[in-house]
């Protein structure tokens, strides 16, 4: 019997988010270049303390930065954010010219951008470690969010669909 993942987890609807993080860049205007990629990895890990993880692959630029970093923000997309998340799942040439007219804000204790949406939080990282192809990152929760409810958007049979209230 071959194994066959993607297949199977294609069935299991997953939270879409965003994201975000910086590095330092005197060429960019306020001396960072911000970056901000689409996830469906996220978790919470623990409550007390508060901790998320992410996995992300490894080679990825937008890792690099987040590692460099050591800190990030996560913003939880609304139903009616198909668009962004698709486009932030592009390269990063894509993803630069995008930031730029998204509507989002510096984080207040990360500095990294939060798009609209139900919710977001700012991370530090806190650890580490290889998982196959990835590379799972788990951080400690500075700082949360909520927004006015909203329906979120989701991952399902590998496509973005907006989440309706039961």
């Amino acid at each position: 019997m071959e194994l066959d993942l993607r297949t199977v987890m294609r069935h299991f609807a997953t939270g879409v988010g965003v994201v975000s993080s910086w590095t330092e860049d005197p060429g960019e205007p306020g001396g960072r270049r911000h970056d901000a990629v689409t996830v469906n990895s996220l978790i919470p890990v623990s409550y007390d303390p508060p901790l998320v993880a992410l996995s992300l692959r490894h080679g990825s630029a937008f890792l690099a930065d987040l590692l460099t970093a050591g800190f990030w923000g996560v913003s939880i997309l609304a139903a009616d954010g198909a668009d962004t998340a698709r486009t932030l799942a592009r390269p990063r040439e894509h993803r630069a010219e995008a930031l730029r007219t998204l509507p989002a804000s510096p984080g207040p204790h990360t500095g990294a951008l939060l798009l609209d949406g139900p919710g977001w939080m700012e991370c530090a990282l806190a650890d580490s470690f290889t998982v196959g192809d990835h590379l799972m990152v788990i951080g400690t929760v500075l700082a949360t969010g909520v927004r006015a409810p909203q329906n979120p958007l989701v991952f399902l049979h590998g496509a973005l669909t907006p989440a309706t209230a039961a």
